[in-house]
């Protein structure tokens, strides 16, 4: 006979299992439709650590569009850094949506990361925005360009764990 607290102990085990299978699978889905955003696909290969800068500007908007031909759209924050109109990449748009960054229109936000250009155009790839004092939003990691979309979720959960 399995007593109450062995019962209690394999349920609990068995919820474990299925949330990290489901997890998991998650995972492995994000990075099989990658879609051009993987960590050594061209797209990435733009980011230059060595371009690194940091600036500040207004928020104008954001659309949505894909970098290079073949991937999935970015979320690009349109920012006016004095008469500039500068397109900030940020992300996959299916690892974050406009709506989901954290700033929006009229406000003034730091922005750092490194400029490339793709198809002609300069553009900003970040790797974080801030928004005042208590606000970021991160993307990439500062040192070496590594985009937080290609990370494990344990990698992930590390990167945005508070100080």
């Amino acid at each position: 006979m399995i007593s109450r607290f062995q019962r209690k102990f394999y349920i609990a085990a068995i919820v474990s299992l299925l949330a990290a299978a489901g997890a998991w699978c998650v995972y492995a889905q994000e990075q099989r439709d990658m879609k051009g955003w993987g960590k050594d696909d061209p797209y990435n290969k733009y980011y230059d650590v060595r371009e690194f800068e940091k600036f500040r500007g207004w928020v104008l908007g954001f659309k949505e569009e894909p970098p290079l031909e073949g991937m999935s759209p970015a979320t690009i924050l349109i920012v006016r850094d004095g008469s500039e109109r500068i397109d900030v990449h940020l992300c996959p748009t299916w690892f974050a949506k406009p709506k989901e960054v954290g700033v929006k229109k009229g406000d003034r936000v730091k922005i750092k990361g490194a400029w490339a250009e793709i198809d002609g155009k300069d553009i900003f790839m970040a790797s974080k925005v801030k928004k005042g004092e208590m606000f970021e939003f991160k993307v990439r990691l500062t040192q070496n360009g590594k985009p937080f979309w290609t990370m494990t979720p344990e990698e992930l959960a590390a990167e945005r764990a508070p100080e």
